[in-house]
């Protein structure tokens, strides 16, 4: 694991725990899952690109997903 992922790893994975805090709180489903993968997602993606590829669509499904 190198410094680049360490980063993204850790700005996704609080990014991650926000969302899925307010999402249990408005009992919205969609920003609350996916706050749990962002915090997930650095343990799994390995790759620098793919990491912030994912990350990036996980940080924008919520806006674009309204309930």
């Amino acid at each position: 694991m190198d410094e680049a992922t360490l980063l993204w790893g850790f700005l996704f994975g609080t990014i991650g725990i926000a969302m899925a805090v307010y999402g249990r709180k408005q009992k919205k489903i969609v920003p609350m899952a996916c706050g749990v993968m962002l915090v997930v997602c650095p343990y799994v993606v390995t790759e620098v690109y793919a990491l912030v590829g994912l990350g990036t669509l996980l940080i924008i499904i919520p806006f674009l997903i309204r309930q």
